[in-house]
C-alpha cells in the first residue's frame, strides 16, 4: 500500500498530477482544492495516498492531510459516493468543512459539491453523523504527524535525491481552490481546540453526536475561540431552549 509521496511535480492535468518519485512517476487524482494550492511542474510536493484496486484499475488518490484522506475513506463507504463524488465534496468544503457539514447535518452544504444530489448528500449525513465527533477529535492526532523524520530538518525529507517539502501538506490544507471558500478552521491548532472541547462535553455527559454539533456550529461562529471560549459557546447551544 502506497500511503504518501514525496518527490517533484512533473506535470498537472485538470483532475491530476504527475509526481516524480526516484525516477518513477505516479499519477494521483486529487480534489480540486488540493490541485490549487500544489505547486507547479519541477517544484517539491508530498501528498498522502489512498491506493484505490479494482479487477481492472488500479488509481492513486492524493490528499493534503491524513484527516482529508480519513474523511475520503469514510465517505467512500457511504451507498452512491464514488472517488469522484467524494473529491468534490473535499473539493468544495475542504476536511475541516466536511466535519462542520456532517456534525450540524448540513444537506445543503454537501450538495453544493459537484455531482452531488440531495438525497446523496442526505446519506452522507445520515451515515456519517454518528462517525464526525471520532474524526473530529482524531483530527488533532492526525495533524501532528505532519512533518519531516528524525533526523531531517523540520518539514524536510529526501526521496529518491530530491527534497520533497512536508511543509507543502500544511499549505494545501489551508489554500482554497479558485473562487471557493476556505474552510473557517484548518490546522492542528484549530483540531487540538475541537478535540479538547469535545472531550471536556463528552466528560459532562452530552452524547458524541450532539456535542460535535455544538462544537462545530461554535467553531464556524468565532473560529479564533480557545478551549474554553469553546466550551462556553457550545454550552451555550446545547443548553434547553424556552
Amino acid at each position: 500500500m502506497i500511503g504518501k509521496l514525496s518527490g517533484r511535480i512533473g506535470y498537472r492535468a485538470s483532475d491530476h498530477v504527475l509526481i516524480e518519485v526516484g525516477g518513477v512517476g505516479y499519477v494521483v487524482y486529487c480534489s480540486d482544492r488540493t490541485l490549487a494550492a500544489l505547486p507547479g511542474p519541477g517544484e517539491a510536493a508530498a501528498v498522502y495516498t489512498d491506493l484505490l484496486v479494482r479487477e481492472d484499475l488500479l488509481q492513486l488518490f492524493g490528499f493534503s492531510s491524513l484527516l482529508e484522506k480519513e474523511w475520503h475513506r469514510l465517505l467512500m463507504s457511504v451507498q452512491g459516493i464514488g472517488a469522484k463524488a467524494s473529491l468534490a465534496i473535499l473539493g468544495a468544503l475542504g476536511a475541516d468543512g466536511v466535519s462542520r457539514a456532517v456534525a450540524l447535518g448540513d444537506v445543503t452544504a454537501i450538495k453544493a459539491a459537484k455531482g452531488v444530489g440531495p438525497k446523496t448528500a442526505q446519506r452522507v449525513v445520515i451515515e456519517l453523523k454518528d462517525k464526525a465527533p471520532a474524526v473530529m477529535a482524531l483530527g488533532a492526532s492526525l495533524g501532528e504527524t505532519l512533518g519531516g523524520t528524525p533526523g531531517e530538518k523540520p518539514g524536510e525529507e529526501t526521496v529518491g535525491g530530491a527534497p520533497a517539502l512536508d511543509e507543502a501538506l500544511v499549505e494545501v490544507e489551508r489554500a482554497p481552490a479558485p473562487g471557493q471558500v476556505a474552510p473557517v478552521a484548518s490546522g492542528a491548532g484549530a483540531a487540538q481546540v475541537q478535540a479538547d472541547a469535545l472531550s471536556a462535553l463528552g466528560n459532562l455527559g452530552y452524547a458524541p453526536s450532539e456535542a460535535a454539533g455544538a462544537v462545530a456550529q461554535a467553531s464556524g461562529e468565532d473560529p479564533a475561540a480557545d478551549v474554553a471560549g469553546l466550551i462556553r459557546a457550545a454550552l451555550k447551544l446545547l443548553a434547553p431552549k424556552g
